[in-house]
């Protein structure tokens, strides 16, 4: 499997995350996972804590502001303490904790720092990740935690839900095995601190470590944070051929190895897209309407692919 990554020097960026930011003592659905923070954060015992909510797919610069929405403390204080953190992060990640602040819901006692908050959220994605099956699964798949992690945060931004992640995984993994280029419209918008249907082609020409579409392999770095469903699909994906995807409407996405046939679901999209009656949908349903694009773009769901031979001719810058 080809998993070259290009040097990790550059592009530290962001994603918009799907859910809000909760610091009170309610929490909001859509992060299932609970954990406690660990005995450092302890602040007095009668103190009711606030709480802290992450969601599946946050980029580090939404964790990093939230935290400091949390603890009251001015813009910026959360990234600044990283370095001085002391975080348990893999050697892969060169001190960058993309990928590795587990989505769940904190409790934020008084007296916790950004450094206590950052680590507990490292420890519980270390806990989740390092243990069985997923250790187990990423040695089966020949890759270690940080590419599993990887593949598990491009599973997280391209899956329109649950059902689709270990599709979504073994597109990764058929493009990887192909050597060809992985062409995630999610990569590009990492790169340019955005979150966006509409890749351009010029956008997919930018100079970056993460254009997928312009670099072999995985990207360097996750690109959010992904939950343990994306990750054990990163690990464990069903077998099938797929090399494209497309979501037509919501509870519809359509895998494929025949680029043909992908053309005619993307058709198909694009004609529910410009039909009157059809109902707005979240930008993980959606997908941009333009003919250049849909004939031109990459292999996610939202958009189509090049054909394999073309993909298969992109030079790396």
């Amino acid at each position: 499997m080809q998993m070259n990554t290009p040097p990790r020097s550059t592009i530290r960026l962001t994603r918009r995350g799907k859910l809000a930011l909760v610091v009170t003592g309610a929490v909001v659905a859509g992060t299932a996972v609970a954990v406690p923070l660990l005995n450092h954060l302890a602040g007095g015992k009668d103190a009711k804590p606030k709480t802290l909510v992450i969601p599946e797919g946050w980029r580090a610069s939404q964790v990093y502001d939230a935290i400091d929405k949390a603890l009251a403390v001015p813009t910026g204080t959360t990234r600044m303490s990283i370095a001085k953190a002391g975080l348990r992060l893999p050697g892969d990640a060169g001190g960058n904790p993309e990928g590795f602040l587990f989505p769940a819901t904190y409790p934020i006692p008084e007296g916790a720092t950004p450094q206590s908050v950052l680590q507990s959220m490292v420890d519980t994605a270390n806990k989740r990740f390092n243990g069985a099956p997923i250790a187990a699964g990423a040695q089966r798949n020949a890759m270690n935690i940080y590419q599993a992690v990887t593949i598990g945060s491009i599973v997280q931004a391209e899956a329109a839900g649950k059902a689709d992640m270990g599709k979504v995984a073994r597109v990764v993994f058929n493009r990887l095995n192909r050597g060809m280029p992985l062409q995630m419209d999610s990569t590009i918008n990492y790169a340019l601190n955005r979150n966006t249907l509409r890749t351009s082609m010029d956008d997919t020409r930018i100079d970056s470590p993460y254009n997928s579409y312009q670099r072999m392999g995985l990207p360097p770095t996750p690109i959010d944070n992904p939950g343990e469903d994306a990750v054990r699909a990163a690990i464990n994906p069903p077998p099938g051929d797929w090399l494209f995807f497309v979501t037509v409407k919501p509870g519809d996405t359509r895998f494929t190895s025949d680029y043909a046939e992908h053309q005619r679901n993307v058709a198909e999209f694009n004609a529910l897209q410009k039909s009157p009656t059809q109902p707005s949908r979240s930008p993980a349903q959606t997908a941009p309407q333009s003919p250049t694009q849909s004939q031109q773009s990459p292999a996610q769901s939202r958009q189509a692919p090049a054909q394999p031979q073309q993909a298969q001719t992109a030079t790396p810058r």
